[in-house]
C-alpha cells in the first residue's frame, strides 16, 4: 500500500477533502515509520495538514502508529516510569534549560522521571544536553533519550522540516508519544491552540494524567512571574484550570541580560531568585501531574521544599 490513497483523502480539493479518520491516521503513520513512503508523499501529506490544521482525531492516529512502532525496552531507570517529560522545542528564542533542573527535583522525590527528545541544533545557552552533562543531572530516577538513537524513522519525519522549510504535525505526535509507557506526561506547547488540541487527542487515546501549558520556548517550562493556564487529563477527566503566579516581576523568562548556568544554578554558586522560582513553579506543576500532593499549592510547598534541600539530597543517593 502507499500513501496516495491518504494524501488524496485530505488534498482532492475544496468540498472533496476531508480530515483523516483516527484510523486512517494511524494507518498512514504505520506505512510512513517503516519506510514504505515515498518522500515526497510525506511531504504532501505533511504540509497540507499544516495548512488546514491537523485535528484531534489525526494527532491521536499518528500517534497510536508511532507507540505501536515502538518496541518495548528498558528505560535506563528500571522498568517502571512514572513521568514522561518530552523536549523538542526549537530553542531559537530559550535561554538555559531550567525544565531541566525541575525534571531532577521530580526525580529526587522519588519519581522516575524520562526526557526524550532533540536538542542538537539548539544554540550554546539552550542545549539541554549540555547542560545535563554539565550539572551531572542523569541518573537516580532521570533519565534521557536522544531521538535520533530512540526512534531513527521517526527522526527522519522530523528532519524533513530541513527539506521543506516547515516545521510539521510530527512536532506534535513526538510530545504525545510517550515512548516508555510513563504513567503520566507533561507537555509544553508554543501556540496556545495546541492546548486543548494535545489535551482532546490524549483522551482519544485513552491516556489518563496529561498537564500542557504553553511553555518556555515551547517546553515545558512555566513563567513564575505569570498566570499559568493549565490543560490537559487528571485520572481521564479533561481540566481546564490556572495555577497563579509565584512572583511579581515584569522580567521576561529567558532574558539574554541575565544568563544562567544550569550547573552554577543547580550547585549554587550562582544565585538568581527568578531562575530558582521558574524551576521551583515547573516541578510544582510536573509533582501535580503525577499526584504527589493534592494541590498545586501543596506541590509549590514540596518543590521548594526539594530545592532547598537538593544538595543534601544528591549526598544521599551517591
Amino acid at each position: 500500500m502507499t500513501l496516495a490513497p491518504f494524501v488524496r483523502i485530505v488534498a482532492q480539493g475544496k468540498g472533496r477533502a476531508r480530515p483523516l479518520t483516527q484510523g486512517e491516521a494511524q494507518e498512514a503513520m504505520t506505512l510512513m515509520l517503516a519506510g514504505d513512503a515515498a518522500a515526497e508523499a510525506q511531504g504532501a501529506l505533511l504540509m497540507v495538514l499544516r495548512l488546514r490544521g491537523e485535528t484531534d482525531a489525526e494527532i491521536a492516529g499518528f500517534t497510536a502508529a508511532l507507540r505501536a512502532a515502538t518496541p518495548a525496552g528498558p528505560s535506563g531507570i528500571g522498568d517502571r516510569v512514572d513521568l514522561d517529560w518530552p523536549c523538542y522545542a526549537a530553542g531559537r528564542t530559550r535561554g538555559a534549560p531550567l525544565f531541566a533542573l525541575a525534571a531532577k527535583l521530580v526525580a529526587q522525590a522519588g519519581y522516575r522521571v524520562a526526557l526524550h527528545g532533540w536538542n542538537s541544533h539548539q544554540g550554546t545557552a539552550a542545549d539541554l544536553r549540555g547542560a545535563l552533562h554539565a550539572a551531572d543531572l542523569i541518573g537516580n530516577g532521570l533519565s534521557y533519550s536522544p531521538l535520533e538513537t530512540l526512534n531513527p524513522m521517526a527522526f527522519g519525519l522530523l528532519k524533513l522540516c530541513d527539506t521543506l522549510g516547515l516545521r510539521s504535525c510530527i512536532n506534535t505526535v513526538l510530545r504525545m508519544w510517550n515512548p516508555h509507557g510513563a504513567r503520566a506526561s507533561v507537555q509544553g506547547v508554543f501556540h496556545p491552540s495546541y492546548r486543548g488540541l494535545q489535551s482532546r487527542a490524549a483522551a482519544l487515546l485513552g491516556d489518563r494524567n496529561l498537564t500542557v501549558i504553553k511553555g518556555g520556548g515551547g517546553e515545558f517550562e512555566r513563567h513564575p512571574a505569570k498566570d499559568t493556564a493549565i490543560f490537559g487529563l487528571q485520572n481521564g477527566t479533561e481540566i481546564n484550570t490556572q495555577a497563579s503566579a509565584l512572583l511579581s516581576d515584569t522580567r521576561r523568562l529567558h532574558e539574554p541580560d541575565h544568563p544562567i548556568e544550569i550547573a552554577a544554578l543547580w550547585h549554587g554558586t550562582q544565585d538568581d531568585p527568578f531562575a530558582s522560582a521558574t524551576v521551583i513553579g515547573t516541578a510544582a506543576l510536573a509533582l501535580w501531574t503525577v499526584q504527589a500532593e493534592r494541590s498545586i499549592t501543596h506541590c509549590t510547598a514540596l518543590a521548594t521544599e526539594l530545592w532547598d534541600n537538593r544538595h543534601n539530597q544528591d549526598r544521599r543517593t551517591q
